[in-house]
């Protein structure tokens, strides 16, 4: 014990050393408890390196020299015999200096385990069945990890079980490929509290554990009732029963999926390139705000959400038959009040992030500022922010915050203190995202233009080409002639204005 303990002082001992150096403890007469004290080990873990006995000596070996599998492969392996782990260590065995494929070897050597913790039979019959529980030493402490590997035995005994404790109105079914239930034909599940009148079936599941499942069959008599109609005398009269058949409509659910994309596409081209007021346009894009693939997280609070907010919007610019009629004064209205629920500078999910500051400094938000000079906001800011907004507007500091703070709360009573991080026009820094955008954007029509002006080229005629010429020299009104005209062919323009 003292040279092991010693060895533990040096350096980690693999798991086969340790349990070399358990087995001789045990052999001169150290109990499994006393090893487990002595070395500050569990009792667990000391029997489960005990395992090791039942590891084949070649594969011994091998761990010995640092190549050891993970604890599930080394439970696969420890509870298969000598026979089984000889046989599939020779149709695996690592070459000389190569690690072994624990996997393959702890997959080949794994069977099917049934627990006694999903049993429903008693002892009596695991006795009667002949089912010899074994000790799953690597799984949890602190539940049952009995199991056996009989598994016909032990399903066995669950079937037993199960015809013995069948209730009134009860059937044992066989589960499906997915592992539910085979249920009569026209059987509902009950998934609430089951009635008198229902069936309870009983299967085992994957794991080999008894499930019960309840269903409803429907009523026969009612059944019977409604299919045939009796006529006054009493007899059932089937002849005037009238069959009526489902008509096909004109076009199926597939169709209308490749109605779906004829439409986007022609939608998309007449976007780019169908000549559009600037008002229509404006109409056109709060529309969009009101589409169903349009999900806008907004800052208003009037428990609207998705698309029932922007629904009010569009909704000012149709008439009674759903076109679009509306006048300048709702069209403004109409987009102010989907940018009021749209754009947002508040932290959290609702931002809309640099893009709303953008359009605070474009229309002059700054001045809508409401007075910061709050106590809530003053203990936000650190004392040299403090003294440089009363060092502004010419406020003695005091000696403490607190006086900085009440100071500079009097001063703007009746005025409006707005810190200079509140402004909008946001860094340059904050607009790099935005900035590389644009110059990608740039990058690629630049390119295309490139491309279309070798394209132009290529051809005998340019002018029969182009419907539209402009002359770039019409603009200097200093005389000077401009190295080249200018082509540009209207469908182009359009499709990259589009773009």
């Amino acid at each position: 014990m003292s040279s092991m303990v010693e060895n533990y002082a040096r350096e980690d001992l693999n798991a086969v050393d340790q349990w070399r150096g358990i087995e001789r403890l045990v052999a001169e007469g150290w109990s499994e408890e006393a090893i487990a004290m002595a070395l500050a080990l569990p009792v667990r873990q000391v029997r489960k390196l005990r395992l090791l006995a039942n590891v084949l000596p070649a594969m011994l070996e091998q761990m010995t020299l640092g190549d050891m599998p993970n604890e599930q492969q080394l439970r696969f392996i420890a509870a298969a015999s000598l026979e089984e782990q000889g046989e599939v260590w020779k149709a695996n065995k690592p070459r000389k200096g190569e690690r072994a494929h624990w996997p393959y070897i702890a997959s080949a050597l794994n069977k099917r385990r049934m627990f006694a913790r999903d049993a429903s039979f008693g002892d009596d019959l695991a006795a009667a069945y002949g089912i010899e529980w074994a000790e799953d030493l690597f799984a949890p402490g602190n539940e049952d990890n009995r199991y056996t590997t009989n598994v016909e035995a032990y399903l066995g005994a669950q079937h037993e079980w199960m015809t013995s404790n069948l209730p009134k109105r009860g059937a044992i079914v066989e589960v499906n490929s997915y592992g539910e239930p085979e249920l009569p034909k026209k059987a509902e599940k009950v998934y609430t509290k089951p009635q008198k009148s229902d069936h309870t079936a009983m299967y085992l599941d994957r794991t080999g554990k008894v499930q019960t499942v309840h269903y409803r069959m429907p009523d026969e008599k009612k059944k019977a009732k409604a299919k045939a109609g009796k006529d006054g005398s009493g007899a059932v009269s089937g002849a005037d029963e009238v069959i009526v058949t489902k008509p096909r409509p004109d076009v199926t659910q597939d169709g209308y999926k490749i109605i779906g994309d004829f439409r986007t596409d022609a939608l998309r081209e007449a976007l780019g390139r169908a000549p559009i007021e600037d008002d229509t346009l404006m109409a056109l894009l709060i529309l969009a705000f009101a589409g169903a693939n349009v999900n806008v997280q907004s800052p208003s609070s009037d428990g609207l959400i998705g698309t029932s907010r922007f629904n009010r919007h569009a909704a000012m610019l149709l008439d009674e038959n759903g076109k679009l009629d509306f006048d300048v004064d709702t069209l403004r209205v109409a987009a102010r009040s989907a940018l009021i629920d749209t754009l947002s500078c508040r932290r959290g999910h609702t931002s809309s992030g640099v893009v709303a500051r953008i359009a605070g400094d474009a229309i002059g938000a700054d001045s809508f500022i409401a007075n910061m000079a709050t106590e809530a906001f003053v203990e936000c800011l650190s004392r040299p922010a403090l003294e440089s907004s009363c060092a502004a507007v010419s406020i003695l500091p005091g000696k403490r915050v607190r006086e900085t703070r009440t100071a500079l709360v009097e001063h703007y009573k009746e005025g409006v203190f707005v810190h200079p991080a509140a402004r909008f026009a946001p860094e340059l820094g904050e607009l790099s995202y935005l900035l590389k955008a644009r110059d990608l954007a740039m990058g690629e029509g630049e390119s295309r233009d490139e491309d279309e002006s070798e394209g132009d080229g290529d051809g005998d005629s340019t002018a029969e080409a182009a419907p539209a010429v402009i002359d770039a020299g019409a603009a200097h009104a200093d005389g000077d002639t401009p190295a080249e005209e200018t082509v540009i062919e209207e469908e182009t323009a359009y499709s990259i204005a589009a773009e």
